[in-house]
């Protein structure tokens, strides 16, 4: 068997979905890339991907083989581009996501000038407002917004947000402005489904300490632009990330409520897998997202510091 071949073909199936989609884009017979894979599992003794009619998932297992194959991969076409002779200017694909509003505000800037400092990095960007298991879908770096669970993932940080309570100052004339975070149980919420805790708001300051509300939902949505949209519209009082209706806020659409129970800080972090910090590629980028995304008023205050998020 030709590991190497097999492994660029089990990286392929992955990325492509389906053995059939990895064959046309290998230029192989399917009958090939099915006869690598079955080699390939019977020389590790294990499953790398669980088949059936209508899926094809990536095994726990296979999921840290695929990040092996990874960086072999790169390891040998680097080591390729060196005895060649080419000049080492970095070059190859890069795959980042990032939150939907985040990446466009933040992450699109930032990424055309590293494009245009890397002229032979081709980059694919994916938005979705998820957390995006990286190993599975192909993904070199995540932007990561909030406390990281334990994992086995490096994560650079490189920022820090906050979060904002906010309504319409229609709303606030009709039902009043809370004073305490306590206040908001008589109120009308629009909860943000992908913020942590979901109906229970918990204020973090200083100065104020530690205060934790289970609000009423009167709308639950799914993504920042929604819910910032129905506080507009005077459904109620939202909880977002202050970037996110930031536009609203200067317009005077939304005014901010209950700001001194909550200043502290949101973390923002690059998260990479183990064996892709060795990448040329994403060990560039990560520096240069740092520096930029530092720079940033609403991440100025973060620090850069990498650290493994290992099991408790």
């Amino acid at each position: 068997m030709d590991r190497l071949r097999a492994m660029a073909a089990f990286v392929a199936v992955t990325e492509a979905g389906s053995l059939s989609a990895a064959a046309r884009a290998l230029g192989e017979p399917l009958t090939n890339i099915s006869r690598m894979l079955a080699q390939l599992e019977a020389h590790l003794g294990c499953a790398l991907l669980h088949r059936s009619s209508r899926h094809m998932v990536v095994t726990p297992a296979g999921s840290e083989y695929l990040e092996t194959c990874r960086s072999v991969l790169e390891s040998v076409a680097a080591a390729e581009r060196r005895i060649a002779g080419q000049v080492d200017e970095l070059s190859g694909d890069l795959a980042i996501t990032a939150p939907v509003l985040f990446g466009r505000m933040f992450v699109v800037p930032l990424l055309a000038r590293f494009l245009a400092d890397y002229p032979r990095i081709d980059a694919r960007l994916l938005l979705v407002d998820r957390v995006v298991e990286i190993a599975e879908e192909g993904i070199d770096i995540a932007v990561r917004i909030g406390e990281l669970p334990d994992s086995a993932l490096l994560a650079t940080r490189v920022g820090s947000l906050r979060l904002v309570a906010c309504a319409a100052p229609a709303y606030l004339e009709r039902s009043g402005t809370p004073a305490m975070p306590s206040e908001l149980t008589r109120h009308d919420c629009v909860t943000f489904a992908n913020l942590p805790g979901g109906t229970r708001w918990i204020f973090r300051s200083r100065r104020n300490g530690r205060k934790a509300v289970r609000v009423r939902s009167r709308l639950s949505v799914n993504t920042a632009d929604a819910a910032v949209a129905a506080a507009i519209a005077g459904v109620g009082i939202t909880r977002v990330l202050s970037y996110q209706a930031e536009e609203a806020l200067k317009a005077g659409k939304l005014v901010p409520v209950l700001e001194r129970f909550e200043d502290t800080a949101v973390p923002v972090h690059l998260v990479y897998g183990a064996a892709r910090s060795s990448n040329a590629r994403v060990r560039a980028f990560v520096k240069f997202a740092a520096g930029e995304l530092r720079l940033l008023p609403e991440t100025s205050s973060g620090k850069q510091a990498r650290r493994k998020l290992s099991p408790s």
